[in-house]
């Protein structure tokens, strides 16, 4: 059977037609609901956007009753935490999600320079994988305690170059803080405009300064 997104969302806080589309990709184990809960951060800013934050496609293989996950969702399986198998998760949900961003665009009548990402943990490591091989390029991709994944096949398969800021704690026991370095020298050999920003003494999280900078990087980008 072929797999839908679909996840909450929240209108424009101005009641007016949407100018811009801000997409939340969760991490694993967690559903829509739980990256939304940032919206109302970036609403005074950009009353004028739709939110919205779909649950990825898959059960999360994790959630076990010895394991920390909840019974949430997954955008690819990490029981085989090995590069071959995660790429190919990742494939085979990027057209899935192309599919809800393309609806979503349509519904709203926006361009694709009106979409933002942001994505957390595997969300981000599925927002970039996705929109660096879409074209035209989207407004903006911000990504939280991620890791580019795939990234020597990126040359032969990059289609935009969309703006990046990539935000990681130094103290990430999930996803190592070194992905942060790693990331930021592909993406510039690849002339992909990101900025990088640490986050001293935070582990697998989001912070107050975290939604502070992602929330300049969009106005920067989006507006």
């Amino acid at each position: 059977m072929k797999k839908h997104l679909s996840g909450p969302e929240k209108s424009p806080k101005s009641g007016n037609p949407a100018q811009q589309l801000i997409v939340f990709l969760h991490g694993l184990g967690a559903d829509g609901n739980d990256l939304l809960s940032l919206a109302p951060f970036f609403q005074t800013a950009f009353p004028n956007a739709h939110f919205a934050s779909p649950n990825a496609p898959f059960d999360c293989d994790m959630a076990t009753p010895s394991f920390s996950y909840n019974r949430g969702f997954q955008w690819f399986s990490l029981l085989e935490y090995r590069l071959e198998p995660m790429l190919a998760g990742m494939k085979i949900s990027e057209p899935i999600l192309n599919e809800y961003l393309d609806a979503k665009l349509a519904e709203l009548n926006l361009p694709m320079s009106k979409l933002a990402l942001i994505g957390f943990s595997q969300g981000t490591m599925m927002s970039l994988h996705t929109m660096l091989r879409r074209s035209p390029a989207c407004g903006a991709i911000v990504g939280f305690s991620g890791a580019l994944v795939g990234e020597e096949n990126l040359a032969q398969e990059i289609k935009s170059r969309p703006p990046v800021c990539l935000i990681h704690g130094d103290a990430d026991m999930v996803v190592p803080y070194a992905s942060l370095a790693a990331a930021e020298k592909i993406l510039r050999d690849e002339q992909v405009p990101v900025q990088v920003h640490t986050r001293p003494r935070l582990g697998h999280s989001i912070d107050e300064e975290g939604i502070a900078i992602a929330l300049r990087f969009l106005q920067a980008n989006l507006l």
